[in-house]
């Protein structure tokens, strides 16, 4: 059993429980269903209320829904850190190195694994619904939904101007300006799995970089994602001429053992409340011990 709280609003004065089921919770047929037939389902102020039942403004919707959802993800104990949490969506942090979805090789060591398992303890179910991504050696915030209609909601947002991703990152060399934007098509490396590069008929893909320090022959760069090309801050930055320090596949060296990008802030609006969510995530252990290292060597 899922329970979701919702304060009304001013604006759905009026509106009857069964429209802020279906409207603004964003509730399918079914699961506004199995909340009316479910005991204590649909309460108003604690009070068991029908789908008909008027609201007021200040009001305490609670909704109880029995979930038929099945995880195909097998639940294993493992770290968990969860930046932020409500009844609607998650955002966690991913360490570099860690997987997020199971498959071949690591079918019960990944993030997926983790929260499921977490969930599990807390006896909620849980579906992995990831609303952005993250490489396996890219360390950082995802962003997670605790229903389809959610998940939905948030797509729409993502590579919109609701929906912001920003990242550092530390290269190898110095890009020509100290702030810019690479606007260049991505697309499959031939002959490659999984490698992409800039190709005219590629898929749009835009990256806003500013510099933020610069230590010799490296740089701590700002980025912003205005699309999520596959590979693609580690693909533009490479065409820029100063590709991802420890990124052996697309040119950069360095003792990270990881690609040195990190997904440090993710802001979206709420998709039933509206409200802004802003998540921070500092530069993790091992990429300031890098650029530590770096900054000691260009004084010695």
């Amino acid at each position: 059993m899922r329970r979701l709280d919702y304060q009304i609003p001013t604006e759905y004065e009026g509106k009857e429980v069964g429209w802020i089921l279906r409207y603004v919770l964003r509730l399918s047929k079914t699961k506004v269903k199995r909340a009316k037939f479910a005991p204590n389902g649909l309460l108003l102020d604690g009070q068991a209320v029908r789908s008909n039942q008027p609201v007021t403004a200040g009001q305490l919707l609670q909704v109880s829904i029995p979930e038929q959802e099945d995880s195909a993800i097998v639940p294993t104990p493992g770290p968990v850190d969860i930046r932020y949490e409500d009844d609607w969506l998650l955002v966690a942090e991913k360490p570099a190195g860690l997987s997020v979805h199971p498959g071949p090789g690591h079918y019960t060591d990944t993030l997926g694994n983790y929260l499921t398992w977490h969930y599990q303890q807390q006896g909620q179910p849980f579906v992995l619904r990831l609303v952005n991504r993250l490489d396996k050696g890219t360390s950082g915030l995802l962003v997670a939904a605790k229903s389809a209609a959610v998940q939905e909601a948030l797509m729409r947002q993502l590579h919109t101007e609701r929906f912001r991703r920003q990242y550092l990152a530390i290269c190898q060399g110095n890009p020509p300006e100290r702030e810019g934007t690479v606007d260049l098509p991505i697309g499959k490396r031939p002959g490659t799995l999984n490698e992409y590069q800039v190709r005219p008929d590629g898929l749009e893909a835009r990256t806003d970089y500013r510099v933020l320090e610069r230590q010799g022959d490296r740089c701590l760069l700002s980025l912003t994602l205005h699309t999520g090309r596959t590979h693609q801050i580690r693909v533009h930055l490479a065409a820029l001429g100063c590709p991802l320090a420890g990124d052996a596949i697309y040119g950069g060296s360095g003792p990270p053992g990881r690609p040195a990008l990190h997904s440090c802030k993710v802001e979206l609006f709420h998709p039933i409340n509206g409200g802004l969510i802003s998540v921070e995530s500092p530069l993790p252990e091992d990429l300031r011990t890098f650029w530590a290292e770096s900054t000691e060597k260009c004084y010695q």
